[in-house]
């Protein structure tokens, strides 16, 4: 595979997070087991046991598992529904959301005469080597002629090593788009993309029709299809609408479910 523009870890260094010691789960997985005391009169067993729970929970706290929101926004649309979908992740319990940005490629004065708005540099850029540390994936981007931007592709061109280690295989990821016209591209962008999961042996996870009669509902302009929440930009002054946020949030909620499950299940 060949090497994509971009944060691409040199073949000589580790991955970081590659070789990490498995983390402890909200679910209570990857816990070490803890030896009772043989020694121990009956009458010390329930101090005891509070002993070895505080001790525990003290050298090993319980982690959340975590979802990375990893997506790229030229006009703030896309950027809106990944902090939205964040709020859904970080409402199902021990589970978060992280933000993160993929890398801007395009020079400053192109993005200035292009009249995007500056990023908000709260949200982190992230690089290849942190996606294995990602309990879920959730990827979003505009449209670009009905397949996704290509700062968000050179971003998984730079995944190339991970890809021949397969670091990401077996992890749920889903997406989520923008796109200018109702037929520019809100079901292309998604399913074109899934060839990228696809080649690192990612588990796709639509939300089909899960969000129940607001996926039906015609009254107004809305984003979003089975393969994830979508937004519609129009000409870049339209905002998301309540139902796309909202959507989205649900998404993210979804998302959280799934991993936990298969958390459960591993």
């Amino acid at each position: 595979m060949g090497k994509g523009g971009g944060c691409v870890p040199s073949k000589k260094k580790a991955l970081s997070g590659v070789d990490d010691p498995p983390r402890q789960r909200a679910d209570g997985s990857g816990n070490t087991p803890i030896v009772a005391d043989e020694n121990v009169r009956d009458g010390d067993a329930d101090s005891s046991a509070t002993s070895i729970q505080e001790t525990a929970s003290h050298s090993h706290p319980v982690l959340k598992l975590k979802i990375f929101i990893v997506f790229y926004s030229m006009y703030g649309h896309v950027e809106g529904l990944a902090k939205r979908m964040k709020k859904g992740v970080d409402g199902v319990d021990g589970v978060e959301g992280v933000l993160y940005r993929v890398p801007e490629t395009l020079p400053i004065q192109v993005l200035q005469q292009m009249r995007a708005p500056p990023k908000d540099e709260a949200i982190p850029e992230i690089t290849a080597a942190e996606l294995p540390a990602a309990d879920g994936l959730l990827f979003g981007f505009p449209t670009r002629y009905g397949s996704m931007a290509a700062q968000m592709k050179a971003f998984f061109d730079s995944t190339w090593q991970l890809w021949n280690m397969q670091k990401l295989s077996g992890k749920p990821a889903g997406f989520f788009v923008s796109t200018g016209t109702q037929g520019g591209g809100q079901e292309t962008t998604a399913w074109t993309a899934i060839t990228q999961l696809a080649h690192h042996g990612m588990l796709f996870v639509p939300i089909g029709y899960t969000f129940g009669p607001g996926m039906f509902k015609m009254d107004t302009i809305r984003g979003g299809t089975p393969y994830g929440a979508g937004v519609f930009a129009g000409d870049g002054t339209r905002e998301p609408s309540e139902t796309e946020l909202a959507l989205a949030e649900h998404q993210g909620k979804y998302m959280a479910v799934i991993v936990k499950r298969l958390a459960r299940s591993s």
